[in-house]
This record gives structure tokens, sequence and C-alpha cells, in this order.
């Protein structure tokens, strides 16, 4: 690369990043076939008692569990005595499909009721628990499952109940905190406690009206499935003791990534038989954010005296090269469990940091580079992944890939369940199966138009919240404070003859997928698109979106045993920004993809590329000052991003980057320094004197 030469020295004052040496030979992974080796066979042959299995990058864990689960049945241990948990839907699903290969068994049926292990994510199988026992908690057993969009109606709602101004607290921050506290089990009563801040204390004392109004409506949010189990088993003895008695061998994975609720549910389940295997890495804790506590994997010995540690260090994935830099790196962290990745692919190409004049020659080089491999036909796009760390990155980057005509996928974009049209259609069906949902209902209340105005819609509300009834009683008992009026009275009557006429299907056992293409027809919805999109091409994506749920509907009645609208109301929340995810789409689509640290966590690429490897930018302005707990997941952060590549890795940032319409120069980050032996950084103390000075001019807050 002409511009990005590795070899061009920074001003004087700073200390140059030298290259590392030349490419070595590149010697690709033997096929294991159904071999393991011995720490992965001393895990599989382990069955019982608490095991941790401390998994490093490309290790093969998920092929551990595989093949540990099928152990437990030979060994004679019932099928669906067994508890697989994991963090994502995609995960869960091809450790499910992984299983039964691996047993010989099909995938449940209607026609195939075969016992087999129970696979899922922490918040399906919460689900499940509740569906069997929230009613001793007070919700209904068809409790609806509030998403963002939800949540956000009702923190408005309570927002404007307390008075607040929208400057003090926002719906979003409202919601933030209820999150935080959620994950930390912190219940209403205790939040006050807490509180440090005027917005905080605003939030405490909206927390309790929040799930008042969750509760009245028949539903919970996403922590409310976590934080509502672990009420259950420490308010219910007998409910605990008939959820520990299901299951006679617990596995978890990415156990690194639990929050405190997950901690707890799963150190109930397991209290009794300790059958208990535990599969993550603490150098990719990276969830911190979001609840996650990497003490968990770390203290679990404290937690479990008796168990079996056992480190799988063998790494298929990465060259020696690359895994040197990786190791170099992350032994600076304090706080972990001691482990060195050893790779099964020796030599490879030494990683490269390059440095370039500014953020757009940055973009510029890459590009450049990139189509010079494509015009050679060495690689497919689909090689490539730029990763970076903050919102403001993938502009230029997006702009020069685009000029050079080289296909791209930016993941982070819009959930397929964020449409209006697939959110309108799913509200419907959620007030088919729970006419109480509050939220879902006001939504298609009046949608297509059938007369029943904002007036009429707030009298309802108001009647509503005075008799202490849901909107549907309201309406059901015609007890409003005023005469409806005509028009409105036979919008409602058209609503519920609607709902009603669906209702009764869905308990009947009618196909899913014929009730809801009835349902599209029955009120005119494509229709209705005609009125809200003129524009052809516009109103033929969104009709391709309502196609799609169909579809969606149809794929889960053909693979569950027992389809309910119910359950798939449950999947379709729970698989959130999964489904029909830009993730999804970057892994089957021939593309370069551009992605956060976060969210290429579990995936991998021949050719890496990490961007912005500067102070303030990775390591976060925000972590750096005086917190060494948010510097070392900064570091794992990192980590995760060096691991990621296969075969090549380079390190790039800029002398200089634009800031509030200035260039200002930039200092590598500290991360560069100790990857490649100069771990003296001599422009620490400037650094961070330049995040401070950022930090009070409002940087942007970092991608999650």
């Amino acid at each position: 690369m002409e511009k990005g030469d590795s070899s061009r020295k920074r001003d004087s004052g700073n200390t140059n990043l030298d290259p590392w040496t030349k490419p070595d030979r590149v010697v690709t992974m033997p096929n294991m076939g159904d071999n393991l080796n011995q720490e992965q066979i001393e895990a599989v042959q382990t069955t019982s008692g608490p095991l941790l299995v401390l998994a490093g990058a490309g290790s093969g864990k998920t092929r551990v569990v595989t093949f540990r689960i099928a152990n437990l049945v030979k060994h004679r241990v019932a099928a669906d005595r067994i508890l697989a948990v994991t963090f994502t839907n995609k995960a869960a699903q091809e450790m499910r499909q992984r299983v039964l290969d691996r047993l010989g068994l099909k995938r449940k049926s209607k026609n195939a009721q075969q016992p087999s292990p129970v696979v899922g994510t922490f918040h399906s199988n919460c689900v499940q628990i509740l569906r069997r026992h929230c009613k001793r908690l007070g919700y209904p057993g068809k409790f609806a499952i509030y998403d963002r969009s939800d949540q956000e109606s009702v923190a408005r709602d309570v927002l404007r109940q307390l008075r607040v101004d929208s400057g003090m607290l926002k719906p979003g921050d409202f919601l933030a905190y209820i999150s935080r506290w959620k994950n930390l089990g912190v219940r209403p009563d205790g939040a006050s406690d807490l509180a440090r801040s005027d917005s905080e204390h605003v939030a405490a004392s909206g927390y309790r009206r929040y799930q008042q109004a969750l509760k009245l409506g028949g539903a919970m949010d996403f922590d409310d499935l976590l934080l509502l189990t672990v009420d259950l088993f420490e308010q219910f003895p007998d409910v605990l003791a008939d959820e520990q008695n299901r299951f006679e061998h617990i596995l978890v994975d990415e156990y690194q990534d639990t929050n405190q609720s997950q901690y707890q549910i799963i150190k109930h389940l397991a209290a009794i038989h300790r059958n208990l295997c535990v599969v993550g890495d603490d150098d990719q804790s990276i969830y911190g954010w979001r609840g996650a506590e990497v003490k968990h994997i770390l203290n679990f010995k404290r937690d479990w005296p008796e168990a079996k540690v056992i480190r799988l260090e063998a790494n298929y994935r990465s060259t020696a090269a690359i895994l040197a830099v990786a190791n170099c790196l992350i032994a600076f962290n304090n706080t972990r469990h001691q482990k060195i990745l050893r790779a099964a692919r020796i030599g490879g190409t030494e990683p490269r940091v390059l440095q370039f004049k500014n953020e757009v020659e940055e973009a510029k080089g890459i590009a450049q580079e990139i189509q010079k491999i494509l015009n050679r036909r060495e690689r497919q796009p689909g090689d490539f992944a730029i990763l970076f760390r903050t919102n403001e990155q993938p502009r230029v980057f997006e702009t020069e890939l685009r000029k050079a005509k080289i296909p791209y996928v930016l993941l982070g974009s819009q959930s397929f369940f964020d449409r209006k049209e697939v959110r309108d259609l799913l509200s419907y069906l959620k007030v088919i199966d729970n006419p109480r949902d509050e939220v879902a209902l006001l939504r298609i209340i009046n949608l297509p138009p059938r007369g029943i105005g904002t007036s009429t819609t707030a009298q309802l509300l108001d009647s509503a919240v005075s008799q202490g009834k849901s909107v549907w009683e309201v309406m059901e008992n015609d007890t409003a404070s005023k005469p409806t009026p005509g028009p409105a009275k036979r919008g409602i009557q058209t609503l519920q003859s609607v709902i009603a006429k669906f209702s009764q299907r869905a308990h009947a056992g009618d196909s899913l997928a014929s009730l809801v293409r009835d349902l599209v027809s029955e009120i005119r919805f494509l229709d209705d698109l005609v009125r809200q999109y003129p524009d052809p091409e516009q109103r033929s994506g969104r009709e391709a979106s309502i196609e799609e749920v169909i579809n969606a509907v149809a794929e889960y009645e053909a693979d569950a045993a027992k389809p309910s609208l119910a359950d798939f109301l449950a999947d379709t929340m729970l698989a959130g920004k999964e489904f029909g995810s830009p993730k999804e789409k970057a892994l089957q689509s021939n593309a370069v993809s551009l992605m956060t640290y976060h969210s290429a966590k579990g995936l991998e690429f021949p050719i890496v590329y990490m961007v912005g490897m500067e102070e303030g930018v990775i390591p976060h302005s925000r972590s750096i000052i005086d917190n060494p707990d948010d510097v070392e997941e900064e570091r794992r952060l990192c980590y995760v991003g060096v691991t990621r590549a296969e075969d090549e890795l380079t390190l790039s940032l800029p002398l200089e980057r634009m800031k509030w319409g200035k260039p200002r120069p930039t200092f590598p980050s500290r991360f560069l320094y100790e990857m490649t032996g100069q771990a003296e950084n001599p422009n620490r103390l400037k650094a961070i004197v330049n995040a401070r000075r950022e930090i009070r001019r409002g940087t942007k807050t970092i991608t999650k």
C-alpha cells in the first residue's frame, strides 16, 4: 500500500510503531473428523459433578458441549433430563441440531415425539418456567412479552403520570436505569437506595409504576423473564423443587456472559444434583454494559469447591502469528484465569500496523487494498471484515467501498421486527392471543382506519385507569364515562368481532399460517399499505415483509411439536434482532462485513482489519480515566477482534481525526504498544488529558 505503508514515521515526540516481520508459511488446519484432543476428551468424559471448561477462542467449545451431551446419553442419562443453555437463539438452534445429529435423532415434529435434550436460551427456558408457574406471582399464563418499542410506550405513560419533563428524563434513559437495576437483581423497593443523581431518583420513583403497568397489561419485559423466575424460585420452594427435578444435568455455554439473575437461576437449578458444566472464556467477557459479570466465571471454584477445571487452549482458527499477538495483549489483564492459546496452524502472515494521515485516507487505503486483492481473484468479498469501535467510524469506509464498487454489509441496522408493517401485524396477533396486551391493542385500535379517533382512545384509556381495568375490558363492558360516538362504536364492534373470530380459531388449533393469511385479508391490510405508501417500489418492500411474517409462521408451525400462537409470539420476541438480521445476512452474502467488535463475537474471517486503533477510540475515552475494570473490558474487546482473524490481521490508525470540525492529532492505542512489545507507552498521559477534553466536549457514546 502506497499511502498506508507501515514504515511511515510518526511526528517527533511519538514512539514509532515498527511493523512485524514478513509473511511465513501458512499451514491449513487438518480435518479433525471425530477426533478430539486430550483436553476435549477429558471434558467430554467428565460426567458428574461441577465442571468448568475454560474454552479459549477457536478451541472447539461447541464441539465439546455437543460430544459431552451425547456421552451423557450414552451413559444412560435420559436425553430429556439434560438442559443446555446458551445466549442467542442462533447458537441454541445450532447446538440443538448438532446434538440431535450426534445422537441420530430427528428434530421434534408432530409425527416424531422422541425424547431429546432441552436446548435453548436463558430467556426461552425462563418463558417455559413462567408459563407453568407465573400465576403464583399474579400474572396470566398467557402473558405478553414486551420488546423495546412496547417498553417505551409504557415508559412514556409513566413519565407523563409523574409529570416528568423530557429534559429531566427521557423514556430510553428511564428504561436503561430499570434494566440496570433488574440485571443487578434490584426490585422497585430497593432502587431508591442505589439512586445518586436526580434523574436516577425520578427513575426509581417510576420503577414501581412501570412494573404495575406491565402487570396490569399481563406483560413482562425481557429482564422480567429472568428476574421473575428468580422470584418464583425464592418465594415458592415447591416451584423450585419442581423445576430442579426436571433435569439431572445442566450445561451452560458462554458462562462469562451471565448477569446476576442468570447466575442465580443456574445456581438454584443445579443445587440438588450439582451436575453443572459451564463453558466459557473470561478473556472474551465483553458485555459488562448489559449486566454481565466476569466474576461469575472467575469465582466458579469458590461457588462449587469440588469443581474440576479443564482448559481448552488449542486454537484451530488462527495462525500462530496471530495468536502470538492475542496472547501478548490479553496477558496485560490482571483479573483472569491464566491460559495461553496454542496454535494448531503453525507460522502464518505476521500482523501489520498501518498509519495513515487521517481517517479518510485510512478508509481509502484499506478499500484500495481490498480492491487489489479482489482484482487478483485471490479472495472473495465475504472473506474480509472491517471491525470498529464507535458509531461514527464506518461512514467513511462505506463511502470508499461504494466508490470502489466493493459490495459490503453494515451490521447493526434496523431489526426485521422493528419495521412498522411487521410490528402492526404482530400487534394484531398479540391482541388475538391476549386482549389485555394494552400496548398492542392501542397500536392497532384504528389500523386500518375504522373511525376510532384519538379522543375516543383517550376516553377509553381514562376509563381504564379510573376503574383499574384493561382497555379491552372497558371496550367489552362499554363503561366509558362519556357516550361513544356512533362511528367509533361501530369501529370498536368491528375490531372486537375480528379479534373474537381469530382468537377462537387460534384456540381451536387451526393452522397458524392460514390464520395469519386470512387475517391479512379480513382487515384489508395490503389495501391499507396502498393508502399509506403510494410509491409502488416502497410498498413492494413492505408487502414482502408481510409475506416474510407468514413464512416465519409456517416455518415455526412445521418445526414445533405443539405449535401455538403464544409460543410463536414468544419466539419472535426472543429472537429480536437475530431474525432476518444483517448479521445473518452478512454470513450468507458475499460482501465485506463492516461491524463492531461486539457484533463480531463468535464469528471468524480470513482477513480482518481493526481500524481506528487509537486512545479514546479503543480503549474508549469513557473507560480510560481512572477505571481499570473498564479498561480491562476494553482490552478483552480488542482481544476478541484479534481472534476473529484466521489468516491475516491488519491494525490501522489515522495520525489525526476530525473532531468538532477541526483536525486533531491522535495517540496510538496502548493496546498496540502491548501487542508489539512496547508497553511503556510514552503518550499515555497525553491520551488521558485528550480523553478528558473529549468527554467535556460531549463525545458520542460507544456502540454496543
